[in-house]
């Protein structure tokens, strides 16, 4: 017995026994936490594929999913928490493909009272989806289950005519996609979803109309507008027809998939939910976001397109880059709808300022005029206003706008040939045109006048064109002649000059082969600042005449 005793002690003193600290630089302790860790982690895995498959044998372990969202809710190991998640997603789609929670004729109240409790523990595994879905490392997991948990819910129901879509999950997806920044998990819902099943767009569209009518007043945050303004903006081009909108994701009846797959019910859907972005507060930098892609992606959404004129007329009016970008939205709609705009000429006239040429819209409102001035119906006198307010601002623009003011210049005297008097006026009398080489004329062009039609600038002519011609840019001098010769070109296409810049006119020049080479000085000086020598019989150079350098 003391031997007993005695051995017994000695192992107690054995465990009491506390180790040395090791030291930091021990490399197999590390390990050692490491692997401990991974085989830990294993456990509490095959632990939650043991409690799932408990589940699934008998409806006794239905308690087991309650565990199972413990598991999913921990903060502390979030590998565990979405292999749970995961898990759970498997239970749940199991158990409503059986019908486990849908209600049947004849049930006993205590398999009601279970189907309630499942539906509760349902509604918490939505919750905890959506939470996951708004934390970047679990959200594109998040997302493939909650869509898969949202087409099983439609599945369970036995009856096809009760089937109803799941708006108010999908509404808390796509408010929680659009909440948070994740670029790559929203791509993935817009080319996954969004593209491919027309039911899930007609039903986004709905959920973001609701969740934008809450900043209809207030000014609506940077992140939040990107996101949404994203969403309905990904179809390019906009679905036409009913082929273009996709299958359904979920199994619906026939009357409630006729719904979801008209082109018509659609457009109505996507134009509610732009005209509730359209209604927020905006700041000047959305609303060019919004009139950068006006006429391809928001316009042709639109059922009703005349529900943008209140919008657009405020950008037009508004002045600056607003009124550029607004001008090809205005002219949609007084082109495809009849829009009543009055002072629409005299508005764009006003536009033309000293900043439009130097603008990164040049090019854009240079198609617009183009467009704008093509009837032959105009009054010359309008006409010629836009002529010369154009070469006026030529004089101070830079070379890439210039090469797109002579061709359009030319055009439009081509399309109008009353202004071809303001390029070749020829005097009635002698006297007059003694007069006019002896003192010269004074230009009646008024540049303050703000009415086109009243600027006198058909009674003017484009001297200004003549200054162009001695500019120190080759390209422009060149193409500025053009308005001096004889008008032999039916016409120049505008595409050839509007998208030109700095780099691409010096790229131009130096690709150009050298017929004659040009004259330089073979003669090196040797002194520049300084005066050459008396003897040396060298001129001294420009710089010591002018200036004394010591």
């Amino acid at each position: 017995m003391p031997s007993n005793i005695s051995d017994a002690s000695l192992k107690k003193r054995k465990r009491a026994q506390i180790p040395e600290k090791p030291s930091k630089r021990t490399k197999p302790e590390s390990s050692d936490i490491e692997s401990s860790d991974s085989e830990e982690e294993e456990n509490h895995q095959a632990e939650i594929l043991l409690l799932e498959d408990e589940i699934l044998k008998s409806k006794k372990n239905y308690n087991n999913i309650t565990v199972l969202l413990e598991f999913a809710q921990r903060q502390d190991d979030s590998q565990d928490a979405l292999f749970a998640a995961v898990s759970l997603c498997r239970v749940f789609l199991r158990l409503l493909a059986s019908g486990s929670l849908s209600r049947k004729a004849g049930q006993s109240e205590r398999e009601i009272v279970v189907i309630q409790w499942l539906k509760g523990k349902l509604s918490e595994y939505k919750k905890l989806l959506v939470y996951a879905l708004g934390e970047e490392p679990s959200a594109s997991t998040a997302l493939t289950l909650s869509m898969r948990l949202l087409k099983a819910e439609t599945q369970s129901t036995s009856e096809k005519a009760d089937v109803a879509f799941p708006k108010a999950f999908l509404k808390d997806i796509v408010g929680v996609l659009v909440s948070k920044v994740f670029v790559d998990v929203q791509e993935e819902f817009c080319q996954k979803y969004l593209e491919k099943y027309a039911d899930i767009r007609f039903h986004t569209f709905q959920a973001l109309s609701d969740i934008l009518a809450n900043h209809a007043a207030s000014s609506i945050d940077d992140e939040l507008f990107d996101s949404v303004f994203d969403m309905l903006s990904f179809f390019e081009p906009v679905p036409e027809g009913a082929n273009d909108l996709g299958s359904l994701y979920v199994d619906l009846p026939k009357k409630k998939a006729d719904l979801v797959l008209s082109p018509h019910q659609q457009k109505k859907q996507c134009q509610t939910a732009w005209v509730a972005l359209l209604r927020c507060n905006l700041e000047r930098r959305q609303r060019k976001r919004l009139l950068e892609v006006m006429t391809d992606s928001i316009a042709p959404c639109f059922s009703q397109p005349e529900l943008l004129s209140d919008f657009l007329t405020d950008s037009y009016d508004a002045g600056g880059s607003l009124s550029l970008l607004a001008l090809s939205g205005v002219f949609y709609l007084i082109q495809n709808r009849n829009l009543d705009y009055p002072s629409f000429y005299q508005k764009l006239y006003s536009l033309l300022d000293a900043d439009m040429l130097h603008s990164k819209h040049r090019s854009s409102v240079m198609r617009l005029l183009d467009t704008f001035l093509s009837s032959s119906h105009l009054p010359a006198a309008l006409v010629a206003s836009y002529a010369k307010r154009l070469a006026r601002l030529s004089l101070n623009a830079p070379p890439s706008a210039i090469v797109a003011v002579i061709p359009w210049t030319y055009n439009l005297i081509r399309r109008h040939p009353m202004l071809s008097f303001m390029v070749h006026r020829v005097m009635q009398t002698p006297e007059a045109k003694k007069a006019v080489e002896s003192q010269g004329m004074d230009d009646p062009f008024d540049e303050r006048e703000e009415d086109p039609m009243e600027t006198k600038a058909i009674d003017s002519c484009l001297w200004e064109v003549v200054q162009l011609q001695s500019h120190y840019h080759p390209m422009v001098a060149t193409i500025a002649k053009i308005l001096s010769e004889q008008f032999t070109k039916q016409w120049y296409n505008m595409e050839d000059f509007l998208d030109h810049s700095y780099s691409s006119l010096v790229e131009a020049e130096l690709s150009k082969s050298v017929k004659k080479p040009p004259v330089v000085e073979f003669m090196i000086p040797k002194r520049i600042f300084l005066p050459n020598e008396p003897g040396s019989g060298v001129e001294d150079n420009l710089f010591v005449k002018l200036w004394e350098f010591e």
